[in-house]
């Protein structure tokens, strides 16, 4: 089921159009990444899906349950620029926010002690949130992204400022909201975070969308013929002759695989050379690189 629908959207701030033409569609249970160098124009679709503002022309339509139209209390919308009040306690501000966004007292205080209790910071209750570190003011406003239930959640470097081990906190609970139906948008610069975490992503530049997909068909699109060998032997001179060797250590080597050639050759070459191969494997650009690519292209 189609959760957000974009429409050609277009978005113009006195001379400069900062969404350009952009269609999406979204489906239910999926993390879907929002990426693009800084000014692409993420932040203003992002803005506009949330209900911040209207777009020029085009239409967004957000869906939850039943195809009914979601309303702002049913989207959560984590920045990345905080909106923590710094003097109040963190109690006293997640159950200002979370009734803002329709829950009663009591429905507030319980899901607030839930969500407070799988990040053990119940303790935090009382603390004003100036006497929190960066980290603990994430996991502050991860809290009060998410408190309210919604079906639709956007996140802008959900990471920023946590160490390792409280990122993966937050990512496994991003991950469980995926698997009980929420729709996610993710926009982070951290490519290797939407490898790991995203189904399909966008990438926008200079208000246009450039590239749109899946994460594994986009790797595979641009897949550049490399393949990384490792052994328990040492690689000699021989091997320029046959294949060209573009990194190389005593045990590893990549090669670089011309249009004649296949990977069926390579792997016959080095069972017949009687090479004793420990990791044969193709090496597939990362999305940082084809980031890198596209955008300088453009």
């Amino acid at each position: 089921m189609s959760v957000l629908k974009i429409d050609n959207v277009v978005k113009r701030f006195q001379t400069k159009t900062a969404v350009d033409g952009v269609s999406l569609e979204l489906e239910k249970g999926q993390i879907f990444g929002l990426l693009g160098p800084n000014g692409a124009g993420k932040t203003t679709l992002i803005r506009m899906i949330t209900k911040i503002f209207n777009p020029d022309s085009g239409k967004i339509t957000l869906s939850g349950d039943n195809e009914k139209e979601l309303s702002t209390s049913m989207i959560g919308y984590m920045p990345e620029e905080r909106g923590l009040y710094k003097k109040m306690k963190v109690g006293e501000q997640l159950m200002y926010l979370a009734q803002l966004k329709g829950l009663s007292a009591n429905e507030a205080k319980d899901s607030l002690l839930y969500w407070l209790g799988r990040f053990e910071i119940k303790d935090w209750w009382n603390k004003k949130v100036d006497e929190l570190s960066k980290g603990m003011q994430q996991k502050v406003q991860f809290v009060s992204t998410v408190s309210h239930n919604p079906q639709f959640l956007v996140f802008d470097e959900p990471f920023s400022g946590l160490d390792p081990v409280n990122s993966q906190m937050i990512k496994n609970e991003i991950l469980n909201l995926k698997n009980s139906g929420v729709t996610i948008i993710f926009s982070t610069h951290r490519m290797e975070q939407v490898e790991e975490m995203c189904d399909d992503i966008a990438l926008i530049n200079q208000g246009k969308i450039i590239l749109e997909g899946k994460v594994d068909e986009i790797k595979n699109k641009y897949r550049e013929h490399k393949f990384i060998l490792e052994s328990n032997d040492k690689f000699d001179g021989e091997w320029n002759n046959e294949f060209s060797i573009i990194e190389k250590s005593d045990n590893k080597i990549t090669v670089q695989l011309t249009e004649n050639q296949t990977s069926r050759q390579l792997l016959k070459y080095i069972v017949d050379s009687g090479i004793d191969i420990k990791l044969f494997k193709e090496s597939l650009p990362s999305l940082n690189d084809i980031f890198i690519k596209l955008v300088t292209e453009k």
